[in-house]
């Protein structure tokens, strides 16, 4: 994981990460029970701008964890290419979803949860800090975001 051309410049890592927030279609999500137990889950997602749009159904161990916190991890790319966010999701029905939701979610991944009933919810993730990095170099310096502020 090292490399001789040394670390991106800020503003590169920047624009490079919210590329693939806007082409990706899946991410992995992470959460946890009251308990501490763990669940790591992939899940296709949409990102408006300002926050990162999931849907999966309320009763299973990622929407029951989203309920009770609002706690996440969302970890996009593969290890050689890293933008890890953490943030904090409030739920949502179907009929509670500001215009345009449901619209551009099921547009970007090609599935629409309305379709799949009422045992979906949608869980829109605000993003409190972001990082990136692609080598060892780009370790120190990885911040992107923190406390809801991007530092560029």
């Amino acid at each position: 994981m090292g490399t001789n051309a040394g670390p991106r410049p800020l503003e590169q890592r920047h624009r490079e990460a919210l590329d693939r927030l806007e082409h990706d279609k899946d991410v992995w999500v992470a959460t946890a029970d009251a308990g501490g137990e763990p669940c790591l889950v992939p899940l296709s997602f949409w990102w408006d701008g300002e926050e990162v749009w999931l849907s999966t159904r309320e009763s299973n161990p990622t929407g029951r964890n989203l309920r009770a916190s609002g706690r996440v991890r969302l970890s996009f790319g593969d290890t050689g290419d890293v933008v890890l966010m953490g943030g904090t999701a409030r739920e949502m029905t179907s009929g509670e979803l500001p215009a345009g939701v449901g619209e551009s979610f099921a547009a970007k991944g090609g599935w629409d949860p309305r379709e799949s009933g009422p045992a979906y919810a949608y869980y829109a993730v605000r993003p409190w800090w972001v990082q990136t990095w692609r080598t060892v170099e780009e370790l120190r310096g990885r911040d992107l975001m923190r406390e809801g502020v991007w530092l560029l």
